[in-house]
């Protein structure tokens, strides 16, 4: 701690600056210094961390390896920073400028985005809302992820050791194409073994609940297209002899016209439970929890249930 009396704190502004922007012109503009200035930080910068931080390759310039270590340290450290000089016994949400912070998949987004974004504008009109989109890489580092992000909507099963609170039920179904004559009322599990899948997350340590069930039954799936999302299966779906699994509530918000259909799965596939996951390091910020409350009345309202009990 010694070494920060020699530090000066505004450099931390310019460090975050310039690795974002990786650019001098275009971080002086994000900070309201001329460019002369933050050439100045940049060089400063350089002498302490004895490295280039910004190399230029042709005409752009380039994050060196120390400085793509640095871009995630120095947005957390600058937010840290912010937290403790704008901290008040008190939140007024109607004050606050804060950005709120979620992750989740474009499922979660399309039930509780606008819901979200529109209880936020209201209770905090100068407050800035940020859905980032849930990826196994962000899930798999989620404690540390969720340093800088302030909640993830994500079922049960990735994350364990996190404080958490269920938000969304739901309910899984099988989507065919809507003009799939070979597919009745209802589908076997010898039909669905056969016919071609479309999945999502499909990888070591990236799969839906339900898809991990169904392997557990020992129905290992046809995979024939994998995506990163849940609103992209419709297309990939209709018009093919595909097959796919789909949250229920998630059928019932696309146009009739999609062409697809939704089928009753032949095994027992369990409901899906979403729940909104923080670090523990935010239990208690004032702040935070405003914004947990907010998203479980989110939740509440946009699937016509009562608000979820905190459990977490």
């Amino acid at each position: 701690m010694a070494g920060l009396s020699n530090l000066d704190l505004n450099l931390l502004v310019s460090l975050n600056a310039l690795l974002e922007q990786r650019s001098v012109t275009r971080a002086a503009q994000q900070v309201g210094l001329s460019q002369p200035a933050l050439s100045a930080a940049l060089a400063r910068l350089r002498r302490h961390f004895g490295d280039e931080l910004l190399s230029r390759v042709g005409n752009e310039y380039r994050l060196t390896p120390l400085a793509m270590q640095l871009k995630p340290w120095a947005r957390l450290a600058l937010q840290n920073v912010d937290r403790v000089f704008s901290a008040q016994l008190e939140f007024d949400p109607a004050q606050s400028t804060r950005e709120f912070s979620v992750g989740m998949s474009d499922y979660g987004c399309a039930l509780l985005g606008n819901a979200l974004s529109e209880l936020l504008a209201e209770e905090a009109p100068l407050a800035r809302l940020r859905i980032v989109h849930n990826t196994p890489y962000v899930v798999d580092h989620a404690e540390q992820t969720l340093l800088t992000t302030d909640l993830f909507v994500l079922p049960h099963g990735f994350i364990s050791d996190l404080p958490h609170r269920d938000v969304l039920w739901d309910n899984w179904v099988l989507v065919v194409s809507a003009d799939n004559d070979e597919v009745g009322t209802s589908l076997t599990v010898e039909q669905i073994s056969a016919m071609p899948w479309v999945v999502t997350y499909h990888g070591p340590t990236a799969s839906t609940p339900a898809a991990r069930q169904m392997r557990m039954l020992g129905i290992e799936p046809r995979v024939q297209v994998v995506c990163d999302g849940f609103l992209t299966i419709p297309g990939l779906v209709a018009g093919t002899k595909r097959i796919a699994l789909l949250q229920e509530r998630l059928v019932g918000k696309l146009p009739p016209d999609v062409g697809i259909r939704a089928l009753p799965c032949p095994f027992d596939v369990g409901p899906l439970v979403d729940a909104m996951w923080w670090h523990p390091l935010y239990d208690r910020d004032a702040e935070h929890t405003f914004f947990r409350e907010l998203l479980a009345r989110a939740a509440a309202q946009a699937t016509g249930t009562e608000i979820p009990p905190n459990r977490g």
